[in-house]
């Protein structure tokens, strides 16, 4: 639906995910089972990248680790008409760039950055690649939390930041902000966690660990659905939720 294009996402809003894998290939067999993904093959000079689709719409990518030291984890980037300025509010406002704007071919500009307490998130300032061509499906992107040690502290920078996709009249965020201890030990460091939309949840959780996943905490409700959270096969975390 014209809603859910990327083409409308204004700055602030979750516009793409990707999967940082050791074994691209084995991601390619886990996701494609578990939310009948396909793949695009070479989408970007670094050829290690992949492109999923959904029926058609691209959904998602997954990207091969070139430095065994960086984490397995998905990562959520939010949309911005210019990276570089975004960067400087962020530094401005206490956060960290830890990958500054790198132009990826002609699909658009990336960077990586975190807020004060750590938590990582992506910025993409699209080129040919607007972003999601499909969210809010069944198998695609559903919703992304923080969790975070300090949620009014995490209001203030987000807000600071990206307060129209956030607050403004009419808008859907597909954002949230929880205490870790809700779901996750107290020791826990602050992070985004990416939501896929199911169908069933229960039943995706067997899926998962059918494929070797596990599961890190199981179907709970929240505000904002029935969610689960688990890992795939290579210790990458995500959740699955029903709305």
């Amino acid at each position: 639906m014209a809603e859910n294009r990327a083409s409308v996402y204004g700055e602030g809003v979750p516009c793409w995910v990707d999967a940082q894998l050791p074994d691209v290939e084995a991601g390619k067999r886990f996701y494609g089972e578990l939310f009948g993904w396909t793949f695009d093959e070479d989408v970007t000079e670094y050829g290690s990248t992949v492109l999923a689709r959904r029926d058609g719409a691209a959904v998602a990518s997954l990207a091969h680790k070139t430095d065994g030291r960086m984490p397995t984890v998905w990562t959520v980037y939010f949309a911005t008409p210019d990276a570089e300025a975004l960067c400087r509010r962020i530094l401005a406002t206490g956060g960290q760039v830890i990958l500054t704007p790198l132009r990826v071919d002609d699909l658009g500009t990336a960077a990586l950055a975190t807020d004060p307490e750590g938590a990582v998130f992506g910025l993409w300032q699209p080129g040919s690649h607007p972003g999601f061509g499909e969210r809010h499906a069944p198998g695609t992107f559903g919703w992304v939390q923080l969790y975070t040690r300090d949620k009014e502290a995490a209001n203030a920078f987000y807000g600071g930041l990206f307060h129209e996709a956030l607050f403004g009249a009419g808008t859907e965020p597909d954002f949230g902000r929880a205490l870790v201890s809700e779901v996750f030990p107290a020791e826990m460091p602050s992070h985004f966690l990416v939501h896929f939309r199911v169908a069933d949840v229960a039943a995706s959780v067997e899926v998962v660990q059918r494929l070797g996943g596990r599961v890190q905490a199981p179907p709970f409700e929240t505000s904002y659905g029935t969610v689960a959270v688990v890992t795939d096969n290579q210790g990458a975390s995500f959740a699955l939720l029903r709305r």
